[in-house]
């Protein structure tokens, strides 16, 4: 009996304990927590996506050249739509039925379950009338965004732009990104998206039957504010951006500026240039395939990209290896005849100088002198050392930045090429040696760079010794940070002192009477320059000036390559002289300002029109398109051969113009 009556407590126990913890259960739900009242209201709560506004962009002297303004997309949730009236909707969106009909096929195609863009970037006037009618149609919401403006309309290739994700990008975006999000993809856009692109806000919205927005719920308890992005203030002057857009219009190649001091960027041309703007809004896919299309390849950031012989303005670089190495000093003379004779290859001079030394050798750009120091260069440790002297010769020269990517802060930066001790192996075996590739003592043959190259030179030039890594980058963010990398000293190897006549040259060679870059002499302002003469097999030659100034204390240092423009005299060094002007003074001075006008109408746009074909190229045409026939049919050896001979005949038919 006993025994009964305590099970009789047991159960009751029991019981209690279930009912405290239902009723527990109960208060939880409906006191304690939303959770479970959001999941049942979830068709009248949507969480409505908040875009940060981009981190806006600053020049040097905090000049905004990038920033943002307001555009508004039309979303739609396939699953809530309900049968409305497509008259109505096409005429607030100023389109016509069929394209309501075609933008709802794509949203149900993308997902049904998910806000997906119905129209983008509405204008303000239908922004105005859809407020007024929202409500007709569910499934429909507007959501507000910023897209970039540019309000100089110069530097696309430099800025990049900005376009919605694709599924790459959301994969590699550990979450962040989402269908319908935009991304940088080129430029300082892509180099700093993480700075720029800000944070995401979520606002938990209450919509009532007619779908009208109520207000956030909870008072905004759940939602999530959006986060702008940092802003960016770069090393540029648009004073000489804009300025060197201008002079380079109708003309192909680029310009570089940089500060050696601190290796910012102070100006990055790269002609021809085009608007970003066009790459922002509706019409962006057809202005890209415009971009695409233009056969003087605006798209090619020829800064870093362009692959161009140095030319002439290498040889500061070797002057200086020579002395560091002591097979030249700054006494050191040889005779110029008006060439070199190096085996069977004969190096010709533009002038019979006779004897010459090292400082008026630069001044006058002789190729006679240096021959002879690349020639004492890879045979000082002998004639049966060429090769791993060439290769110490080539790893010096590496330091100045050849051959290798800068480590600039924009994509997409290429190394140039120039080859080591092993390449030539490969071609040459043990039978080569400084005759081989004597070419290369005047930047010419196996050896290109990159204009952001020839600049960074100049800086390590003007800073005797150093530079400093060219960046874009000043100061991110409220708290002014610079990347450590962009601080860094790196040493080209040369001691200070041997800097003294190399730069002495290039002062003659812009202010003597018998230099070859007077024409970038600047009023009042010690320049200190070198022109180059680039060979182009396709073309009149290319015009290159690299230089830097004031000689005491240098604040700039620049490239200018212009294409096709024959000496570098001509073209690269006026241009060159205008913008160092412009930047050390604020103006150009005087008449100058009518030259200016001048270099600005000059057009120097290469022909790339397709020759006229003779009748030889006609039937080497005929024959090749013949032979494949063959080749295709027959599949036999001799067509085989025959292909290869007539299209090699066939390849010298379209001449274009170097671009």
């Amino acid at each position: 009996m006993e025994q009964l009556f305590n099970r009789k407590y047991v159960v009751q126990g029991l019981f209690i304990v279930v009912v405290i913890a239902l009723l527990a259960k109960l208060f939880y739900i409906q006191i304690a927590t939303d959770k479970y009242f959001l999941s049942a209201e979830s068709n009248v709560l949507r969480k409505i996506y908040k875009y940060p506004a981009r981190g806006a962009i600053l020049d040097r002297h905090l000049k905004v050249i990038v920033q943002n303004e307001p555009v508004y997309d039309l979303m739609v949730l396939p699953n809530d739509v309900k049968a409305f009236d497509t008259l109505a909707l096409a005429k607030a969106l100023d389109i016509n039925v069929a394209g309501i009909k075609s933008r709802l096929r794509k949203a149900k195609i993308q997902s049904n379950y998910r806000y997906t863009p119905f129209e983008r970037q509405i204008s303000i006037q239908s922004y105005a009338k859809l407020q007024e009618i929202i409500y007709r149609f569910p499934g429909f919401s507007t959501q507000d965004r910023t897209v970039r403006q540019y309000p100089d309309s110069i530097a696309g290739q430099l800025f990049g732009y900005v376009k919605e994700v694709d599924s790459a990008d959301i994969a590699n975006s550990d979450s962040y990104y989402s269908l319908g999000d935009f991304i940088g993809k080129s430029g300082l856009e892509r180099s700093y998206e993480d700075k720029l692109r800000g944070e995401k806000g979520v606002t938990q919205m209450v919509y009532d039957a007619h779908n009208t927005p109520q207000g956030s719920y909870s008072n905004g308890k759940y939602d999530i504010k959006a986060a702008s992005g940092e802003r960016l203030i770069t090393g540029l002057d648009m004073r000489i951006q804009r300025l060197g857009e201008e002079l380079m219009q109708n003309k192909v190649g680029a310009v570089v500026a940089i500060e050696p001091a601190t290796g910012e960027i102070l100006a990055y041309i790269s002609s021809p240039s085009y608007d970003p703007n066009k790459l922002v809004g509706k019409d962006w896919g057809n202005n890209y395939m415009d971009l695409l299309r233009n056969p003087y390849r605006p798209s090619v950031i020829r800064p870093i990209m362009g692959y161009y012989p140095p030319g002439s303005s290498f040889k500061p670089v070797d002057a200086l290896i020579a002395l560091q190495e002591g097979v030249i000093d700054d006494n050191t003379q040889f005779y110029c005849p008006g060439y070199f004779q190096a085996g069977n290859h004969r190096v010709k001079c533009e002038h019979v100088d006779g004897t010459i030394g090292l400082e008026r050798g630069i001044a006058r750009s002789c190729n006679t002198y240096f021959c002879h120091v690349f020639q004492k260069l890879i045979t000082k440790n002998g004639m049966k050392k060429q090769r791993q002297t060439y290769q110490d010769w080539h790893d010096k020269v590496a330091k100045f930045g050849f051959g290798e990517e800068l480590g600039v802060d924009v994509p997409f930066e290429r190394p140039g090429y120039f080859y080591n001790a092993s390449h030539y192996d490969k071609i040459y075996g043990n039978y080569w040696g400084y005759s081989t590739l004597i070419s290369q003592a005047i930047g010419q043959g196996e050896i290109t760079s990159t204009p952001i190259q020839m600049a960074n030179v100049m800086a390590a030039i003007a800073n005797k010794g150093y530079y400093i890594t060219p960046h874009f980058i000043k100061a991110i963010g409220d708290n002014n940070l610079v990347p450590k990398k962009y601080i860094t000293k790196h040493y080209v190897g040369v001691d200070e002192k041997y800097f003294s006549p190399v730069i002495q040259g290039m002062q003659d060679a812009v202010n003597s009477s018998w230099g070859t870059a007077t024409l970038s002499r600047i009023p009042n302002i010690l320049m200190c320059g070198k022109t180059g003469t680039v060979q182009n097999p396709h073309g009149k030659n290319h015009s290159v000036f690299i230089g830097f100034a004031p000689e005491k204390n240098p604040k700039i240092a620049i490239a200018v390559i212009v294409e096709n423009a024959g000496y570098g005299s001509t073209y690269a060094a006026p241009i060159a002289s205008y913008l160092v002007e412009k930047y050390l003074t604020g103006e150009v001075s005087g008449a100058r300002k009518q030259q200016v006008e001048w270099m600005k109408n000059q057009n120097l746009l290469p022909d790339l029109k397709i020759k006229k074909l003779s009748k030889v190229d006609s039937l080497a045409l005929k024959e090749t398109k013949a032979l494949k026939r063959a080749k295709d049919s027959l599949k036999i050896v001799i067509a085989n051969a025959a292909v290869d001979s007539a299209m090699h005949r066939a390849s010298n038919v379209f001449k274009f113009g170097e671009r």
